[in-house]
């Protein structure tokens, strides 16, 4: 945290009014008659004691990037935004799960947070806000737990994309490719219209490919999806540049 000290001449005449006492530790700056302010906090996070579990805080990184030219801008070019290490440090990281050589990303940690998860919201909002997105799409199924809050806060409408046999209605369906095998997404086929801008919402983006399916789906129909956006960003993995000419947005890197 950036301190600041501040130098008060003895010709300057608000240093009459300043106390002649020593300061305790942890004052910040003096009153103007005389004491000492003591910072304080109406709000403390708790403390975990995790068994069994190894606690390794994400490098933070809050960035949009071309995926055609594949290079992360920053989103904050003067300073990182402070939110984003408290949502890093935020998220735990579980080794061999579900299955040994997983590192499984693990965001429950991050919505028992309140604070997290607000700022993690909000940031958010505060990127789409205002972007004349009508559709927020949310994959099955931590991308349900996110694009809800954002689409209230934006004005936009939450759509969500779905595995197989779980939408009641009429739908639309896009396979893609897994590491073993394939999948399919499915989303109603009234959720939305021709030529709607959408924002495309998950918790993480490992390969890129549920949220290349998403894409595929969307475009069918004839709307425009504007960006995607995760929490986590795998980037070993390469997810980015499977994503074609779509941008994406990530808070939180594994790297």
């Amino acid at each position: 945290m950036l301190q600041r000290a501040l130098i008060f001449s003895s010709s300057n005449p608000i240093c009459s009014q300043l106390p002649t006492t020593a300061p305790p530790d942890n004052t910040v700056f003096p009153k103007r008659n005389g004491g000492w302010i003591i910072p304080f906090s109406s709000y403390q996070l708790p403390a975990f004691r995790l068994r069994n579990y190894r606690r390794t805080l994400l490098p933070p990184l809050c960035s949009a990037s071309d995926s055609a030219a594949n290079r992360p801008n920053m989103a904050s070019q003067d300073e990182q935004d402070p939110r984003i290490s408290n949502i890093s440090s935020a998220i735990r990281v579980i080794p061999d799960f579900p299955k040994p050589g997983i590192i499984f990303q693990d965001i429950t940690t991050l919505l028992l947070d309140t604070k997290a998860f607000r700022d993690t919201i909000d940031l958010f909002v505060e990127r789409y806000r205002g972007k004349d997105i009508s559709v927020v799409a949310g994959i099955e199924a931590r991308g349900f737990i996110f694009g809800p809050p954002i689409a209230l806060a934006i004005g936009a409408k939450f759509v969500p994309m779905r595995k197989p046999n779980k939408l009641p209605g009429e739908v639309l369906s896009e396979e893609y490719s897994l590491e073993y095998g394939k999948d399919t997404m499915e989303m109603h086929v009234d959720a939305v219209k021709a030529g709607e801008r959408a924002l495309i919402i998950d918790d993480l983006v490992a390969t890129g490919g549920t949220l290349s399916a998403a894409i595929r789906l969307l475009e069918r129909v004839g709307v425009h999806v504007v960006e995607c956006a995760c929490v986590i960003e795998l980037p070993e993995l390469k997810g980015r540049e499977r994503l074609g000419e779509k941008p994406l947005f990530v808070l939180v890197s594994s790297t």
